[in-house]
């Protein structure tokens, strides 16, 4: 019993901690003690013997106690140095995580900034200026070799302003975005230098360099070649040296950019020299360039007078060897309705937009432009316009410039501030006569709207004296057509029907023959001219909807909603049908469906003057 109870006592773990040893010698302390008392009744030598042994028991305890005090002291010590180093080590292995963290941050982006000066100099197609050679002589008198290049420059940029063409925005032609720079080695080696070597060893920069020698004469004549550009002299006299570096340039950009050198002659009215260039630089081009070319030689074509037909199978070809070169489909149904075949130009334009994967699509929306004419999807085709001027220093990318198109889509909205706002802020280009013509229709038709018809009949004839120029007739195909309606409420019905006689086939003209017939009690001939409106162009709106106006003023009510219908379906966006359409709704006492279109029609013309008075009447009436 005895040993097995000292067993149990002395049995516990020297792990235990001080106090765990303090309270098991306290325990076997008083067990010796209540044994020694309990034999010492008994047995006296016994309990002696007994009592001796627990003291051996109780030392033992005390000896075990001290040491296990000693190495906790020493457990905790070390404990607490494993707790340092594992800190420190956890601290070690976090400061090396960050290290490799920021190594792989600094070789991405290293290796992005490689990728992106690799890119850059692969796609690079830049026209650089080297500084030309001069001789000492000349330097005297300030023309060294950097000024010379440096007017070069100043040409070339001059070029890149005034040509008015979308391929600005093409890969082919991005050396003209901007890209004209005027190249001074550097020294030493920076990222500047390392990104000028990449594009020399694989961009597809133009580098341009020459030299001006003074002849014997006193005369200069200016060299200039480069890659791509073989080398060409021009003579002046010294006092002559702007003319000698714009001679130069204009080579340079023939040669460089052939199909914004073909623009810039169409822009500038030089059409006969851009159908000469086309020709002479097509055969020499890769397609999408032939593309291009095909496409100005065809602009060119009808600036001039010349076969539409012959400029269609241009625009055809253009568009087979580019299928991406919209603004050739958007020509090709201009010259549709300048054919007077504007049913043709419509399916054109869906044509586009099924090559385009739909719209929004491929095709930019100033490609629309023509169709959204013939539909008078008036929104579109102003937003599309204003991003295009916005993009392209305040004139767009047409044949025309955006300020007289943007202006022309105001009067059609019936926001007559916005379309002079238009006029008054746009660009002016006497290279271009389209802007003063369009400028006079503009007025004109916002003339007539204030029922101003002497103003209007003035700006509308001088209109029509415009409109025999090519360039002017040739971009706005059926726009004479509006002449006869100013002529006729000015009073002239002879010059009216002149006009009409002598216009074209265009559902514009067939409608308003209907109408100045309609006007002197010829209903049932107006009626025929509305018909062929309707079947000149099934498609486009403008037929049925004269039609559904005329038929609402002889009170044929159901006929004329039918016809309103018509034409809003085939204008879904065009505020003058539904403004109409409620009109007749009102007259058969269908107000709610009436103020119903007031509110469809005034997404589309929101400063509709008279479409807002009759909302408000329409609101009054039903409140």
């Amino acid at each position: 019993m005895t040993e097995g109870l000292l067993g149990g006592i002395l049995g516990e773990e020297d792990e235990n901690s001080e106090v765990e040893a303090t309270e098991t010698l306290a325990s076997a302390e008083a067990f010796a003690a209540a044994v020694v008392a309990r034999l010492s009744a008994s047995d006296p030598e016994v309990a002696r013997d007994t009592s001796a042994f627990l003291q051996e028991q109780t030392q033992l305890l005390k000896v075990q106690k001290d040491h296990l005090k000693d190495e906790h002291a020493l457990r905790l010590n070390r404990l607490s140095g494993q707790a340092r180093e594992g800190k420190l080590r956890r601290v070690g292995i976090r400061i090396r995580i960050a290290f490799q963290v920021f190594l792989a941050l600094a070789a991405t982006v290293i290796g992005i900034i490689a990728a992106v000066a690799i890119r850059d100099a692969v796609t690079s197609k830049r026209v650089v200026i080297e500084p030309f050679d001069a001789p000492p002589a000349l330097a005297t008198r300030g023309v060294s070799g950097k000024v010379i290049a440096g007017g070069l420059l100043d040409q070339l940029s001059r070029l890149q302003d005034a040509t008015r063409s979308s391929t600005a925005g093409r890969d082919l032609t991005g050396a003209w975005s901007s890209n004209i720079k005027l190249d001074v080695p550097e020294t030493g080696v920076s990222l500047g230098e390392i990104s000028r070597l990449l594009k020399e060893q694989f961009g597809h920069d133009v580098h341009i360099e020459g030299d001006l020698i003074e002849t014997p004469t006193g005369g200069l004549t200016l060299t200039v070649r480069g890659n791509g550009v073989p080398p060409k002299s021009f003579g002046a006299p010294a006092a002559e040296l702007d003319k000698l570096t714009a001679a130069a340039a204009e080579y340079v950009y023939s040669k460089s950019q052939p199909a914004r050198w073909a623009a810039f002659l169409t822009n500038s009215g030089r059409n006969e020299e851009a159908i000469a260039f086309c020709r002479t630089a097509i055969p020499s081009v890769d397609a999408p360039i032939r593309a291009e070319l095909l496409n100005d030689w065809a602009n060119a074509l009808e600036n001039t007078g010349g076969s539409a037909r012959e400029a269609l199978a241009l625009y055809r070809e253009a568009a087979r060897l580019d299928p991406g070169l919209w603004r050739s489909y958007s020509n090709i149904m201009n010259t549709f309705m300048l054919l007077g075949e504007e049913e043709e130009a419509w399916h054109a334009g869906q044509d586009m937009r099924k090559a385009a994967g739909g719209r929004p699509g491929r095709a930019p929306e100033q490609s629309y432009a023509n169709w959204d004419l013939l539909t008078w999807n008036l929104g579109p085709w102003l937003t599309a316009a204003v991003a295009d001027a916005a993009a392209n220093a305040g004139v767009g990318t047409a044949l025309a410039t955006a300020g007289t198109e943007i202006a022309d889509i105001e009067a059609r909205r019936h926001d007559p501030a916005a379309a002079n706002l238009a006029l008054q802020t746009m660009k002016d280009d006497p290279r271009d006569p389209a802007i003063a013509a369009m400028a006079h229709f503009v007025r004109g038709r916002l003339a007539s709207e204030a029922d101003d018809s002497e103003r209007a009949v003035a700006e509308m004839e001088a209109f029509g004296a415009a409109y025999a120029d090519p360039i002017v007739s040739s971009n706005f195909p059926g726009y004479n057509c509006w002449i006869a309606q100013a002529e006729a409420a000015a009073g002239h019905p002879d010059k009216a029907d002149a006009v009409l006689n002598s216009a074209g086939t265009f559902v514009d003209c067939y409608r308003f023959h209907g109408d100045l017939l309609d006007g002197r009690g010829d209903w049932k001939g107006a009626q025929e001219w509305y018909a062929k409106a309707v079947a000149l162009a099934p498609e486009l709106p403008a037929g049925y909807y004269s039609w559904g106006l005329a038929l609402a003023k002889h009170g044929d009510l159901a006929r004329a909603e039918a016809k309103l219908k018509d034409a809003n379906q085939r204008g879904p966006h065009w505020a003058d049908p539904l403004k109409a359409w409620g009109d007749v709704l009102v007259k058969q006492g269908k107000t709610s469906e009436a103020l119903a279109k007031y509110n469809e029609a005034l997404k589309y013309a929101p400063n509709w003057k008279q479409l807002k008075e009759a909302r408000e009447a329409m609101a009054k009436q039903k409140g």
